[in-house]
């Protein structure tokens, strides 16, 4: 009773603290939104004369401007999850929340307060509503007549890149034949776009839009792998960890959350027992009586017992610590819908761009690693792993059914995947995957 009474008066504070964190939510979001607002309208007036800020503005050059639409997008970016985070708040917190504020000595601002900073947020975001999609656009691969311009452009630097890039978007029916030769469309395509006197400032801007593109998707990639890790960890360390420790200490607890980490335990002090009497055979010393022997197991037992308590404590942390990261996973798909666009483009891209070869031994590699004759072995041990991690004893018959089904299922997929798309968009690297194959 003490120990409870003890470890509330240590929380009670911090959750008192997050609860009023928690009401400040709405008041907190939009105060954030306003002053990046105020910070987007003083770039505005301090260099722009109180116009947008726009590339096309002849007083800076474009690595100024770099700067400047660098700084806005981070601006942008930050002041729309505000306002989205207020109107989340704002829907969750209904008359109760304001009391319980009311109580904890939290005032709103007045609603005038709210309109006028709602107003002026709106005002200066909507000059650049359409600032995502145009750097979305000029991530995303040129279409249609553009394409070949711009491959024809890039004839003289990379030879490969206009056949490459022919072959990057599946073609219809209608497009497979033509009353000339593709080759000769292609060639006086390209000595029109060689003769255009704009063709060198055109191969800047296609650089320009694809090192953009780069840049985004690596930093995509690199927020979905240490977003969800970071979200993972410090759930677990603050938030997770410290609620299990609390409910798990009593020595009542149950040590083991599933027979198989009974028999672990079991097995290994047998081992124990086994090794005592095997080393004292060894060095020929007087045989050690029952009641030492038993306190020699008893002592290692404790020992097997405490570590198999903090093993089950870690498995359940490590539950809720991975619902928490799964959230903040798709939360952060959710909220960059363009990052994903610029990341699948950039992606077809890579893939496309790739020789027949290289394409035949990647769709090999992975085919093979994750439906080939071995690949039961390896899932058998992904599985097991999964199961230990959460705790969960493994089921034998469920880990043997999920490999007679699954890569069934996923080699049928790849082999669809290669005679609907892959066949249509590039046959010669279908022709080099079945040549290497056999």
């Amino acid at each position: 009773m003490m120990k409870n009474s003890v470890f509330s008066q240590k929380i009670y504070p911090y959750l008192l603290a997050a609860y009023r964190w928690y009401l400040r939510t709405p008041e907190r979001s939009l105060d954030e939104a306003y002053q990046t607002a105020l910070k987007i309208k003083e770039i505005e007036d301090k260099h722009f004369d109180g116009n947008r800020i726009d590339r096309d503005s002849s007083k800076y050059s474009s690595s100024v401007m770099d700067y400047f639409e660098s700084d806005l997008k981070k601006l942008l970016k930050n002041a729309r999850m505000r306002l989205t985070e207020f109107k989340a708040s704002r829907w969750f917190s209904d008359e109760s929340n304001q009391k319980a504020a009311a109580k904890a000595g939290i005032e709103y601002p007045s609603r005038s307060s709210i309109l006028e900073k709602l107003r002026f947020i709106d005002q200066v975001i909507s000059k650049y509503t359409t600032l995502d999609a145009e750097i979305t656009s000029s991530a995303l691969v040129n279409k249609s007549a553009n394409t070949s311009v711009d491959s024809a452009i890039a004839q003289p630097i990379a030879p490969k890149i206009a056949a490459q890039n022919f072959e990057r978007k599946p073609r219809g029916k209608t497009d497979t034949t033509g009353v000339l030769p593709r080759s000769i469309l292609t060639t006086i395509t390209r000595l029109q776009v060689e003769l255009d006197p704009n063709a060198e400032q055109n191969v800047v801007k296609n650089f320009r839009q694809a090192q953009k593109r780069t840049i985004i998707s690596i930093r995509f990639i690199l927020l979905l792998i240490i977003v969800p890790l970071l979200t993972h960890q410090l759930s677990k360390f603050l938030v997770v960890g410290p609620l299990v420790d609390h409910f798990r200490t009593s020595e009542t607890v149950q040590v083991f959350l599933n027979a198989e980490m009974e028999e672990e335990a079991l097995e290994e002090l047998q081992k124990f027992e086994e090794r005592i009497k095997f080393e004292t055979l060894i060095i020929n010393a007087p045989p050690l009586s029952n009641e030492k022997i038993e306190d020699q197991i008893k002592k290692k037992a404790r020992e097997i017992a405490e570590e198999f308590r903090g093993e089950s404590s870690q498995a359940i942390k490590n539950v809720f610590s991975d619902i928490f990261s799964v959230a903040a996973f798709i939360w952060l798909l959710l909220i960059s819908k363009p990052s994903i666009m610029v990341l699948k483009d950039f992606f077809d891209n890579v893939v496309y761009g790739l020789s027949d070869s290289a394409k035949a031994f990647i769709i090999i590699l992975f085919t093979d690693v994750f439906v080939g004759f071995h690949s039961p072995h390896g899932w058998e041990v992904i599985l097991e792993g999964i199961s230990r991690h959460w705790g969960l004893p493994a089921n034998r018959d469920f880990i043997f059914l999920f490999i007679a089904t699954f890569p069934v299922i996923l080699d049928t997929i790849f082999k669809y995947w290669i005679f609907r798309y892959l066949n249509r968009i590039s046959p010669s690297a279908v022709a080099t995957y079945h040549n290497m194959n056999e």
